[in-house]
């Protein structure tokens, strides 16, 4: 089953120097209906000023990812870690015991990203910082950025979770099949593209409004997909896609 949730109905929040979009409730947006994907709790559609960003604030017991769109973002925590990591690159912090740092954007253009949370499947792990390049041009298929599966440790950064993510760019026209291991949230980076269900012909739009056919896709745009275990893509136009595939 499909349930599409355009960009105009996700949640807003604009503090001049950061403009976020919330696909689940987050700060002072609140959705009942919209309290997570499974074990995702948060992602957020961030866009920072330069020279701004988030000052030292405490995490802990989460799987943090941050997809970096453009620009950059440069990292520092409690535990000595510190970095920059920019569009085309992924980081992951475990919280774990618990950790204090900042994400600022040093450069003279915007940062987007989306910001990521897991629940963690391991409580009380020791805090980590990691981050990761990985290739930035158009593919025949999704590359895997994070696991928490053992067998993806040499593909992928860890997660403390049973989760995989996927992102890419796809040219137009490119068509690929994508397996799904337990249920997935789909995010349209950029681009247009379609979504079909390979398992049932049952779809929804519009915030779960039901109907039938492939779902379009449009940059800024979320997606759940459940008791499915294969999707096809269809690249519209130039694409960039994430797909969060968690328990």
């Amino acid at each position: 089953m499909i349930k599409h949730y355009p960009y105009k109905s996700l949640g807003n929040a604009n503090h001049g120097w950061l403009k976020s979009k919330h696909h689940f409730s987050f700060a002072n947006y609140y959705n009942p209906s919209r309290m997570g994907f499974g074990k995702l709790r948060v992602v957020n559609d961030d866009w920072v000023e330069p020279g701004t960003g988030f000052p030292s604030h405490p995490h802990r017991n989460m799987e943090i990812i941050s997809f970096i769109r453009s620009g950059a973002i440069t990292h520092k925590d409690s535990t000595g870690n510190s970095g920059i990591t920019k569009a085309g690159e992924i980081q992951v912090m475990s919280a774990g015991t618990g950790i204090v740092h900042s994400e600022y954007n040093r450069s003279k253009e915007p940062l987007t990203f989306y910001q990521i949370w897991l629940e963690t499947n391991r409580q009380n792990v020791e805090p980590r910082w990691q981050s990761k390049e990985f290739p930035t041009e158009q593919a025949s298929k999704l590359t895997l950025l994070a696991s928490g599966y053992n067998e993806d440790q040499n593909k992928a950064l860890f997660i403390n979770q049973e989760t995989r993510i996927y992102g890419g760019k796809l040219a137009k026209g490119s068509i690929i099949e994508h397996d799904i291991k337990h249920q997935a949230y789909i995010l349209a980076s950029s681009g247009m593209f379609k979504v079909q269900d390979n398992s049932t012909s049952s779809t929804g739009k519009g915030s779960g409004q039901n109907s039938g056919g492939n779902v379009t896709m449009n940059k800024g745009d979320g997606m759940e997909v459940t008791q499915s275990n294969s999707i096809t893509l269809r690249a519209s136009t130039d694409c960039e896609i994430i797909i969060i595939d968690t328990i």
